[in-house]
């Protein structure tokens, strides 16, 4: 009996085109993400445009014939790309889930539930109902209405708790009354919107029926508990172990593991890898934060932008040009900030919370940012949504992600400085050089 032929190994070309993809990527991606920064814009907006000007829309249109050999279509080499990519994703999304405080959470449970509530429930609501008024012309070919409108809507409600911590990190406003309960109702809406995602995205693989949908919900849950209540001390009691050893090498490569056995787990079970990712990160926690330091390093430095720059390759901004879709993506942005803004405002006033923190609130939690970014290539991924409606949702992140900062500066210039954020400031003032030191 013969043996199997070997597998032939990657073609020399394909290899070069490859590393190259990653070279330039990420090059360009550290440039312009640094650029953003300084124009005083999230990182993410650069790496994004990164994406944006490689591909469809810019280079694509002027020099396609370096387009077509840098980028080329061909599965097997797009496959490639789009593996680092995943790769990232899940690492990044794992990572903010370890950071979730739950502490915290507990503590504001209250005001944040309310908040958290407010601002997922309107805009989800305002999403799905806009999701049945969109031009066909928006869903995928085998998109069913449904599916597209509840998607629309899971995108609609997501916050970016990456991008909201480092904006209010930035701007000084993390001892801040108005900060603390941005991060505690931003961590629940994280939560809820992997959890929504998960769903929407069994729906659009498994069909509408209800007795399918009801079951891949009770799996969903039987897999949250069970890594909470099983999963959980057996993790942490590795991790201990890991911890005991020389240097962070095995807490991180263990870390990585159960990541990746998380996202395995739900896309095995017909959910979102991306939330088995998250839930890893919670079972992990952020008791390892000081050992984890260097892989959140690689990954937001590296294998995030490598993903986001990717995720920008597969907008089409020329797709605007068509007056219905530039007339959906202005709808669409529109009733994204509303109803993120209307949310969150009403969250804070049913708390008693002033006009203006409800608006500083609204600002916060409007950032979409890399949530957003991986919710469209979910959609995109799944074949739910198309190039022109992913490229819209992509806006949406870029555009609610940069306007943040203004707003919540003018919001917080109204807002009444208490003697409890003072003595809270005093305190994070008293930890920065102990951390510096430490480093």
């Amino acid at each position: 009996m013969s043996s199997p032929a070997p597998t032939p190994p990657l073609a020399a070309h394909s290899l070069l085109v490859f590393l190259l993809q990653l070279a330039i990527l990420l090059l360009l991606a550290l440039c312009l993400g640094r650029l953003a920064a300084r124009l005083g814009m999230p990182v993410i907006v650069g790496e994004l445009l990164t994406g944006v000007l490689l591909g469809p829309s810019l280079l694509g249109q002027l020099t396609p014939g370096l387009t077509g050999w840098l980028l080329p279509a061909r599965p097997a080499q797009v496959h490639l790309l789009d593996a680092v990519g995943q790769f990232g994703v899940l690492l990044l999304v794992g990572i903010t889930g370890a950071q979730l405080d739950t502490r915290m959470v507990r503590r504001r449970a209250g005001t944040a539930a309310r908040i958290s509530i407010c601002g997922l429930v309107i805009p989800l609501g305002f999403g799905i109902g806009l999701g049945y008024l969109l031009p066909a012309s928006l869903l995928a070919e085998n998109s069913a209405r449904p599916v597209f409108a509840l998607f629309l809507g899971v995108a609609m409600c997501v916050s970016a708790i990456p991008v909201i911590a480092k904006t209010l990190s930035d701007m000084n406003l993390m001892h801040r009354e108005v900060g603390q309960l941005t991060l505690a109702a931003g961590m629940i809406d994280d939560a809820v919107g992997w959890l929504l995602l998960s769903v929407v995205s069994a729906m659009a693989t498994i069909g509408l029926r209800a007795d399918k949908v009801v079951l891949s919900i009770a799996v969903l849950v039987v897999f949250v508990m069970a890594s909470l209540l099983v999963a959980r001390p057996l993790v942490r009691l590795s991790l201990r172990m890991t911890s005991r050893t020389d240097g962070s090498s095995p807490t991180i490569a263990l870390t990585v593991v159960i990541m990746l056995l998380g996202a395995a787990a739900t896309h095995s079970l017909g959910m979102e890898p991306i939330f088995g990712a998250f839930v890893a990160g919670i079972v992990i926690g952020p008791a390892y934060a000081a050992r984890l330091a260097p892989l959140r390093t690689i990954v937001l430095s590296v294998l995030a932008p490598i993903f986001l720059a990717s995720a920008g390759l597969r907008m089409d901004l020329t797709a605007l040009g068509e007056p219905s879709v530039l007339f959906a993506a202005v709808v669409v942005l529109a009733v994204a900030i509303l109803g993120k803004f209307a949310g969150a405002y009403l969250g804070a006033r049913a708390s008693r919370l002033s006009s203006w923190e409800g608006l500083a609130l609204g600002a916060g939690m409007n950032a979409r940012g890399v949530v957003e970014v991986v919710v469209a290539m979910a959609g995109l991924r799944l074949g739910v949504l198309n190039v022109a409606s992913y490229t819209i949702i992509l806006l949406v992140a870029i555009v609610t992600s940069v306007m943040a900062p203004p707003v919540l500066r003018l919001a917080m210039r109204r807002v009444e400085y208490t003697a409890e954020e003072r003595l809270r400031e005093r305190e994070h003032r008293s930890w920065t050089p102990q951390r510096d030191r430490a480093s």
